[in-house]
């Protein structure tokens, strides 16, 4: 498989991971990355970011910011949309994983 085409789809899974654990709590990008890290995935904070901010501009997570320890973190939430594509994206990944390992 081409190295593009797998770095293509494993940013799709981390879009819907993301989705996922906004739908559970709010999130920041050190403490996603360690998540990211924990499934065996290595992300920089310069995919990792835009990817949090894409999903901002496009309405599917709202980000809030806190002050934590001196510093301003960065929190990402679901919105509604988010959890319209949320449902639709598991629908459909688990529809692909049951036919793919069939």
């Amino acid at each position: 498989m081409d190295d593009r085409l797998l770095k293509d789809l494993l940013l799709g899974f981390v879009k819907l991971h993301i989705l996922h654990h906004a739908d559970q709590s709010p999130i920041f990008g050190q403490g996603f990355r360690n998540e990211l890290k924990r499934h065996g995935y290595e992300m920089s904070f310069g995919t990792l970011y835009p990817m949090f901010h894409s999903l901002v501009r496009q309405g599917y997570l709202k980000m809030t910011k806190q002050t934590v320890a001196g510093k301003i973190r960065k929190y990402y939430v679901i919105t509604s949309k988010g959890k319209r594509v949320l449902k639709e994206g598991k629908s459909k990944a688990k529809e692909l994983t049951d036919e793919l390992s069939g």
